[in-house]
């Protein structure tokens, strides 16, 4: 498989735009996915945007399939150029010796090497292959490493792979990006010789333009009467869904609707528990994607938002529904839950259920408090996290790590 190399002569350098390889397990079309991987589009796009040459390598490993993608060559997906590589053996590490190649034969032409992930073999191959061609990397974590998670699934195979490779990947980094004070707090706890650990949040979008869009039925129902509190993002153990439906005894206002991608199967553990708890007709669960219209009907008709996650580094979800103007709950485990309580725009709790509990009796018997905390949020969101302004905070790290490595040289 030949690649197509950038061009070389192009008047770039590290005082005028950046030439930029982005380096991501999966990619759009995959939107499926969820907020990483639009998170990280997100910012490819504006990074394009201001100038810089930005280019993504990732595999074309979409769920149980493939995504019906061009092998080996760029793709324009809004100015960012992404390269497709085929995973066929070990999908579930995205291995991929066609990618191998293409980063010993590309990657010495980039200024800056970016990645977007732990525990997955593309990182480790960028890594290696980074660090053979002295060329600066940044790792993102992207949450992966709160103690958490990695206590709850998978506890052995993460801790060998973090001994064995990660450490030395992220060590090696010429800084790590977080994108909160409380995922920085897990990356040092580790207690490893780490660069530099840099907070950049996550930017977000504006709502999807949704008018003459039809709304799916189930969607339709779901919405019906409003006043729900939502919880819209992947259905899986980590977002403490089963802890929102604990809280509905002491909550008897309360209901709820809970929406998202379900690859685990999680969704029908929550359904038998609310009906073991007697709530099961104040819950509602969409377990399947959910975009455009839907989305923005689930947002519209919602009196606020709800993430009781376990561990989040960031919580973009919640992000979307203060830029919504929607009040907010989240638990401490939220890597954004500082922003909420410094904005003023919900409330943070404690994770057990009564306490979730009394903080959506406190929100849904205020409605002029909501309506407050939501107007606040939103006014906070459009002015300090559009992408824009993250893809210059992030343009701002890369040019100092980029310094950083000049004067070494």
């Amino acid at each position: 498989m030949v690649l197509e190399p950038p061009d070389l002569q192009a008047p770039y350098g590290r005082t005028g735009p950046l030439r930029l390889l982005h380096i991501v397990p999966t990619y759009l079309p995959a939107l499926r996915y969820g907020g990483p991987i639009r998170s990280v589009h997100a910012l490819c796009r504006n990074l394009a945007v201001r100038g810089h040459d930005v280019h993504v390598f990732t595999t074309n490993v979409d769920g149980e399939g493939d995504s019906d993608v061009p092998l080996g060559r760029p793709v324009d997906l809004e100015g960012v150029k992404v390269t497709y590589f085929p995973s066929r053996r070990l999908r579930r590490l995205y291995w991929s010796p066609s990618m191998r190649n293409a980063l010993r034969q590309a990657l010495p032409a980039f200024d800056l090497v970016h990645l977007h992930a732990i525990y997955l073999w593309p990182m480790w191959a960028a890594a290696r292959v980074a660090r053979h061609a002295d060329i600066p990397y940044i790792a993102s974590p992207r949450g992966m490493l709160a103690p958490e998670l990695i206590r709850r699934k998978s506890r052995l195979a993460k801790n060998a792979w973090l001994a064995l490779i990660e450490r030395r990947n992220l060590e090696g980094a010429a800084a790590i990006h977080a994108t909160s004070t409380g995922e920085a707090d897990d990356i040092r706890g580790r207690g490893w010789s780490l660069p530099p650990i840099s907070i950049v949040p996550h930017g977000v979008d504006d709502p999807e333009p949704a008018a003459g869009q039809p709304v799916s039925d189930d969607v339709a129902a779901a919405t019906a009467g409003g006043g729900y509190a939502l919880a819209l993002g992947r259905i899986n153990w980590e977002k403490g869904l089963d802890r929102l439906i604990r809280a509905l005894p002491a909550a008897p206002t309360a209901r709820i609707v809970i929406a998202g991608d379900d690859r685990e199967g999680h969704a029908a553990m929550l359904s038998d528990l609310a009906r073991r708890l007697e709530v099961a007709d104040r819950v509602t669960l969409l377990a399947r994607h959910v975009g455009g219209a839907d989305k923005e009907m689930l947002f519209a008709h919602a009196a606020l938002f709800a993430m009781p996650s376990l561990a989040e580094n960031f919580g973009l979800a919640a992000f979307e529904a203060m830029r919504r103007g929607l009040s907010v709950l989240v638990t401490r485990e939220v890597g954004m839950s500082e922003i909420v309580r410094e904005a003023g725009a919900g409330i943070v709790v404690d994770g057990r259920p009564e306490k979730i509990a009394a903080g959506l009796n406190l929100l849904l018997a205020d409605a002029a408090k909501r309506r407050t905390m939501g107007e606040v949020g939103r006014a906070h969101v459009l002015a300090h996290y559009g992408w824009p302004v993250v893809a210059q905070q992030m343009e701002t790290l890369y040019r100092s790590v980029l310094a950083v490595d000049e004067a070494r040289r």
